[in-house]
């Protein structure tokens, strides 16, 4: 759930947007307010995600309050004003809407602020510790700790990932990709295009598929030359001389 708040001097101005933000099941309206004084008196601007700013305000305009927000979160500026445009977007703003501001309009600004919310977290998904056994990732809302040795193996499904681990499984936003520069390629090795696996946890080989555990994991053409002799090594145990 993306996080917003608006302000804006005009009440009908913010009522509208509020009812907006209302309408759309990705984001949560935890503000309104009548100036940027209040905001800075009421909220913690790093706990934000989305603001929705007005740029003509009395005492401080909007624009003076990006210049002076050192991280200020994603912002659509809503005015009537379009010379200010060029100004918004040199302070990188998110998108400019102009009043009065049209549903499809505010849906097409937000569903933006969707996309890039989602790329921030994916960039954000994985923070390595200092200790090189462990990291964290981003599931359910909250940051969870992996330990490296109780990975059992690691599935891609489209933008999400499934680490499995000894003890449970965790989903978050990641490209396989991304994991595999993350792992030591001398303990963890790819065995389809889906998978990446732990060498020490593996049980069997088969032809054409890997166990561990309970788990059976495919085992890709493609890869199988470099797998087996990544597994077996010289551990094969063999009466041939």
């Amino acid at each position: 759930m993306i996080k917003c708040i608006v302000v804006d001097d005009e009440p009908l101005a913010r009522e509208c947007i509020t009812n907006y933000i209302h309408e759309i099941d990705f984001l949560e309206c935890i503000g309104s307010y009548s100036s940027v004084l209040e905001v800075n008196s009421s909220v913690i601007i790093k706990d934000i995600d989305l603001l929705f700013l007005d740029i003509q305000m009395p005492v401080i305009n909007g624009l003076d309050f990006l210049k002076m927000t050192v991280h200020a979160p994603m912002t659509i500026l809503t005015t009537a004003y379009p010379n200010y445009a060029i100004e918004g977007f040199e302070l990188n703003v998110l998108d400019y809407l102009l009043k009065p501001i049209s549903f499809n309009r505010f849906f097409a600004a937000v569903t933006k602020a969707k996309n890039q919310y989602a790329l921030q977290q994916s960039d954000t998904s994985i923070i390595l510790q200092e200790e090189q056994d462990c990291f964290f990732i981003k599931s359910d809302g909250k940051y969870e700790k992996i330990y490296i040795n109780d990975i059992l193996f690691v599935q891609a499904m489209q933008n999400y990932v499934i680490i499995q681990t000894t003890q449970r499984r965790y989903i978050t936003l990641l490209f396989l990709k991304n994991v595999i520069e993350k792992l030591d390629e001398t303990a963890f090795i790819r065995v389809h295009k889906s998978y990446v696996v732990a060498i020490s946890k593996i049980d069997t080989v088969e032809s054409h598929e890997i166990h561990i555990k309970d788990y059976k994991i495919p085992l890709s053409r493609n890869y199988k030359k470099e797998v087996i002799p990544m597994i077996i090594g010289n551990k094969l145990w063999s009466g041939n001389k």
